[in-house]
């Protein structure tokens, strides 16, 4: 590092010459000729008023401590979890009782490997035909479907039967036939099942 000297006299006279052309980069004037002077303390006075910190955008949330909202995710329920939340049409009691596989299905048909446009016409006719014998509560075996090739950016659902029935049972002609639809029990079949309430004629 080089050692630091003196300005000779005609060189200290060059020196102010240019300094009084140059421009000053800072309004505060030539920093480097003078020592900037010490900015004067500020006194908060007593009848100033009070400010008060902007709140902050999020709730604030401690380490440990369970979130207070839960993030709403826009996902389709399940089939399971559709069929649970949809109103109670018939006796809470009988239902339970249906649920918990207590009550024994008086007819069952079985869909299982049949295709869509087979399976319709023949749901219709076992339905009606269900509730013209005075019939209440009928099993409708579906079976839970195959996976097939994903091969698609959007996942496909399995078991096309399974996601259709419940679609017919709500629509004419067998809407107005059925009280409630709810999956089976696991020993009449569990999610690959339906139980179906038929109203009174």
């Amino acid at each position: 590092m080089a050692r630091r000297r003196t300005l000779r006299p005609e060189e200290e006279e060059i020196w102010h010459a240019v300094a009084r052309t140059a421009k000053p980069m800072h309004p505060m004037g030539h920093v480097f000729l003078k020592a900037a002077e010490p900015k004067p303390h500020l006194v908060m006075s007593e009848t100033a008023p009070h400010l008060t910190p902007a709140a902050p955008r999020l709730p604030l949330f401690r380490l440990g401590e369970k979130a207070r909202v839960k993030p709403a995710h826009d996902v389709l329920p399940s089939l399971s979890e559709s069929l649970a939340a949809a109103p109670l049409q018939m006796d809470a009691k009988t239902h339970g009782k249906m649920t918990r596989g207590k009550l024994s299905p008086e007819a069952r048909i079985d869909l299982h490997g049949l295709t869509l446009s087979e399976a319709h016409p023949e749901l219709i006719r076992f339905i009606l035909n269900a509730q013209s014998a005075g019939m209440r509560l009928v099993l409708v075996i579906t079976g839970k479907g195959k996976r097939g090739q994903d091969i698609g950016p959007i996942p496909l659902r399995m078991g096309a039967l399974r996601h259709q029935v419940p679609q017919w049972l709500r629509l004419p002609p067998l809407g107005p036939a059925v009280l409630q639809i709810s999956e089976a029990h696991l020993k009449h079949g569990g999610s690959g099942a339906y139980y179906v309430y038929l109203r009174r004629r």
